[in-house]
């Protein structure tokens, strides 16, 4: 039986106050997501299981979201966070990683000033902590950060990574220069790591998504990961803001229907699980 997954997703509450990155006078983020809500959408798509990841920078977020998890079988499991800058948080990490349902943790990169800060030596103890656990790294950044992962993935090569949103191409402000510096770090990202790549993200890249504009960019991907390290994910509520979760299923389908079924079987289910062991 091949099992559909959603890689990506995320639940939230923003009363719970820690979401800082969210504007709360945006009517579409700034409401509570639960199971209830994306329920619908996983039948309509087919969806059997769902990995929940995290959208708040505190260990009260993981907490919640494994509460979540615990009570929704269609939750196979979490990506959390931990405080890399904070030693203490090992104890975390540690305890965190008996939860049956925790997969691995998610630095907000994205949001973090510093382009150099995943290298800083104060952090490093994180990465080698999270292979001690054998637990997963979602690499959150933009194209900004392409050489800085490019670094840690070789240093950390027993590591199991994944790329998130495609390290979010700026579709909007599409350009040869940019689409080039953006595919030649993905292609060394493949080439010279064991990195797999979520396919999400793509169009709340975009302004005024279609599928010509983001096919070149799935096109490459498709080219440089192959199906066996590419997985789809939704990214909802977040693709809300461009796009329903059911026309974003449908525009990855429609984008990837020139793969055989094995290899489509793979990119929405079978890359997933076996990445993260589901």
């Amino acid at each position: 039986m091949n099992v559909k997954i959603d890689s990506h997703q995320h639940f939230w509450n923003p009363k719970r106050g820690d979401y800082d990155w969210m504007p709360m006078d945006n009517e579409i983020l700034a409401r509570v997501y639960g199971p209830r809500d994306l329920e619908p959408h996983l039948l309509a798509a087919g969806i059997d299981q769902t990995v929940l990841v995290q959208a708040a920078a505190t260990v009260e977020e993981t907490e919640y979201m494994l509460g979540i998890a615990d009570a929704s079988p269609r939750i196979a499991g979490v990506v959390g966070w931990i405080d890399f800058e904070n030693q203490q948080h090992a104890y975390h990490l540690r305890r965190l990683a008996k939860h049956p349902k925790f997969l691995g943790v998610r630095p907000m990169i994205q949001d973090i000033p510093d382009t150099d800060w995943m290298l800083r030596d104060d952090i490093q103890w994180a990465y080698e902590l999270i292979i001690e656990c054998d637990l997963t790294f979602d690499a959150l950044g933009f194209p900004q950060h392409l050489e800085n992962f490019l670094t840690l993935f070789t240093r950390y090569s027993d590591m199991r990574f994944v790329i998130d949103h495609c390290m979010k191409p700026q579709i909007r402000n599409h350009s040869v220069d940019g689409f080039t510096h953006w595919a030649d770090g993905m292609s060394r990202l493949a080439d010279q790591t064991t990195a797999y790549c979520k396919y999400s993200g793509l169009v709340t890249e975009s302004d005024g998504w279609s599928l010509e504009k983001m096919q070149p960019y799935v096109e490459h991907l498709l080219k440089v990961f192959g199906s066996e390290r590419l997985m789809w994910g939704s990214d909802w509520p977040v693709c809300r803001l461009e796009a329903s979760y059911d026309a974003w299923h449908s525009a990855a389908r429609a984008l990837t229907a020139d793969l055989p079924k094995a290899a489509q079987d793979r990119v929405f289910g079978g890359t997933a699980k076996k990445f993260y062991r589901l």
